[in-house]
This record gives C-alpha cells, structure tokens and sequence, in this order.
C-alpha cells in the first residue's frame, strides 16, 4: 500500500462497476490510477455469496444483451452472458402464460407478429405488441423528449388498457426497475422497455461479481487495493485509516450515493428501492428451461423468480437446482414465501431448503420524475463522481458513468479521450 510520500495522478474511491471502468479508460490514457475499495473485495452491491457450491447473488439484478456498455468497457471481453427464455412466463389471475420477447436481430414488425400470435392471455396483446414495436423502433434521443410523468400515469395516458398495464408492464417493469408502484421516471422506463424489446435479459456466468472481478483483474498489478477505507478526500488527496494520506491530481469518487455523501456532505442522496432475494434448492426443476417467471396477481410477497441453475448451470453444484426469488421489500416470512411460490410454480413446495436470504435495505436508486439520466461526474477540477446514481440505476448506468467521468478527468488533464457524446444508455 502506498505511503504517505506517494502520488498518484488519480485516486478512485470504490471498486464497483463504474469505479472499475474509469479505471480502465485512465490507466490506458496513461494517467497513474490507484482504486481503494473498503471492502475485503471488488463489486460493491454486485456481490455473490458461495453456499456449499452455489453462487448467491445478493441483489440479482438482470442484464440486458442491447447494453452496450457491456461491449465497449475494458475487460468484459471473456465476459459470458447467459439468457433466459425469449419468452417471458407472467403468472395472473391464477395461472401462467407466456409473453413474447422480441430476440436480437428480430425487426419490430417481427415483435408485433409475435405478440399477436399469443392466445389465451388476459391482456390485450395485439395492443402490447404494437407498443412494444414502436418503443423498439424508436431513438433513444426521442424517448427521452416525451414528457416526463410517473411511468403509471405516462402508460395510462399512452391509452393502454389496465389489464395490460397490470397483466404485463407492471411486474416486467417491477423486475427491470424494482419498482412495483411504477413511480419511476417515464422516460427511463421508456428506457427499460426499449432495451427490454431490443435485447435478451441474461445474467453474467458465474455470479453477479464476476462482472466486477473481470475487470479488477484485467488492470495492472497493484491498482486495486481492497481493505483500504477512506476517510476524507479533496481535490489533491484523500486519508485511509490504514495508511495514511496519499496524494494526488484529481479525485474521483466511484462508492454508493450514501458513501459519497458521507465523504462530500451536501450531495444529494436519492431514495432507494428496498430489495430481498430468496434463495431455495428444490429437490426437482418445478419449471422446464430457462424462463423468468413473473407474479402479475400480486398475491404473494415475490416479485419474479426463476431456476437459476437452469439459467447458468455454474451457479448450483451438478444435479442440485437452485430457485432464487426476488422480494421487493423487507424480508418476508418463509412460510409466505413458500407458499406463494408453490403458487406461482404449481408444485409443492415442503420439500424446498432455504439456502439464504439476502436483504439489501439501499439497494437500487430509485428515478422519480424528474430524473435526468446524465448528471453531472464533474463537482470542480480535481474532483469527480460516478455511479448508477448519476446515471440510470443499472449496471450499464454505472459502466457509463465510470466512462463519463473518466472522460471529464482526461480533459482536464489536457489528454486526448475517444469518448464522443453518444446517445444516451439504455437502461433496464
């Protein structure tokens, strides 16, 4: 660890995604980068606890194949995705139906085509399929014109029937956003369900941390430094509790909005979405394949669910299943749980052993309208910030963000970045 005497031209404080990214545009401009994470590891909130061979996420939150931030980022090359199902099972007024996803390569009109074919479904689904289309086909730069309302109002005032908004968009947008009251900005949903029509959603191979460790292990030796706590930075140096005071060019802080408002007092901390994931080994797969099931009847305390060890067979030990069951809330009593997930799956679920409960109070920021998807990484020259709390709350908001403010600090320094003003990330 670096003493007192040392520089560095910047210091990031926090190992987490977008940490980690502005790290790699830094170190490959050439600019002398030291990342000093608290915890004993890198990731942050995308963290995978291993149970007797599992592979735990704590929050699970889903990716998306149309993210580009997972193609453009540094050291996600070996990255690989696993998808679930095209399709999407919805369980609503008792039983389960599936809605279809539109798969990359796929035109809109071949999304429309294919929401039209589904029968048997209590929504409207030529409806849906038409507004999927036209989100699909439509510019990120003009979503983000529409004005800007609750995305319960914005879906209402679109003319969608209730039955549709709670049939479908509800829990697909409670799964994207965790946000099952639909307060979330209308333009990042807008956001979700564009990235949502154009891609797969898909979970990284291995565990969520994988993601994070790909990318701490791809820079150069001695950059990341975990177990290290900041205690106080500006713009020539930050104070460890371990090691003292390290100087520096230019500080960029990389933590949680909370973590960074604590090192910078009068940052704005956003409200959070609270989030429990639950997770079960069953004695049999009680679905067939890959598929992401989600509870439209809201009769129960799950939000979604899936056979994970379907999803990515490296998270279970062979010939163990693994169900892992997100809650949009405090943790719930497992009685409850048990039995709204034997209702969800239509199979008993007596049998089912918990392997653990992950309860992670803080655990997405929410985007209330007004939301803007851009804030500012730049607070003065020497000092930065990024996140998913300055972007949209998803791992592609945080890659983004790490990149925005890695950008803002090469043009400060006078370095020439490859970063052009794109349109905006999708978000999910």
């Amino acid at each position: 660890m670096p003493e007192h005497a040392h520089h560095a031209d910047v210091v990031i404080v926090g190992a987490g995604a977008a940490g980690l990214s502005a790290a790699h545009r830094l170190t490959s401009a050439g600019v002398t980068t030291v990342v000093l994470e608290a915890a004993p590891y890198v990731g942050g909130r995308m963290s995978t606890e291993k149970v007797d061979g599992f592979r735990l996420d704590r929050i699970g939150q889903l990716l998306a194949t149309s993210y580009p931030e997972l193609r453009r980022t540094p050291g996600l090359d070996s990255l690989v995705l696993r998808p679930f199902a095209p399709g999407l099972l919805v369980h609503s007024e008792g039983r389960r139906y599936r809605a279809a996803e539109r798969l990359p390569g796929r035109s809109a009109r071949g999304a429309l085509t294919a929401a039209r074919a589904l029968t048997s479904a209590p929504l409207d689904q030529a409806r849906l399929g038409a507004a999927l289309a036209r989100i699909a086909a439509t510019p990120v730069e003009r979503l983000l014109t529409r004005p800007e309302l609750p995305a319960a109002d914005a879906l209402a005032a679109r003319g969608l029937p209730a039955r549709t908004i709670d049939g479908f968009l509800r829990p697909l947008l409670s799964a994207l956003l965790c946000d099952p009251g639909l307060t979330t900005s209308s333009r990042c949903a807008d956001l979700a369900l564009h990235a949502f029509a154009r891609g797969r959603l898909c979970l990284p191979e291995g565990g969520a941390d994988v993601l994070p460790e790909l990318l701490a292990t791809a820079l150069p030796p001695g950059v990341v430094r975990t177990g290290v706590r900041v205690t106080s930075v500006s713009t020539s140096s930050v104070r460890t509790a371990e090691h003292g005071e390290i100087a520096c060019r230019a500080v960029l802080l990389a933590t949680d909005a909370r973590a960074a408002a604590d090192l910078l007092p009068g940052l704005r901390v956003p409200p959070f979405h609270e989030v429990t994931v639950v997770h079960h080994t069953a004695p049999e797969p009680p679905l067939d394949g890959p598929a992401l099931l989600l509870d439209a009847d809201r009769a129960g305390p799950v939000a979604h669910t899936a056979v994970i060890s379907q999803v990515d067979p490296s998270r279970a030990p062979a010939d163990r299943v693994l169900v892992s069951s997100t809650v949009l809330g405090p943790p719930p009593d497992e009685p409850a749980v048990r039995a709204h997930l034997a209702a969800l799956y239509g199979t008993p679920t007596d049998r089912w052993e918990p392997l653990a409960v992950h309860h992670t109070r803080e655990a997405v920021p929410a985007m209330p309208p007004p939301h803007d998807v851009r804030r500012p990484v730049r607070l003065l020259s020497g000092l930065y910030v990024c996140g998913d709390h300055r972007d949209t709350s998803t791992v592609q908001g945080a890659l983004h963000s790490g990149r925005r403010a890695a950008h803002a600090v090469l043009t400060d320094f006078g370095i020439a970045s490859s970063y052009t003003q794109e349109p905006l990330p999708t978000a999910a």
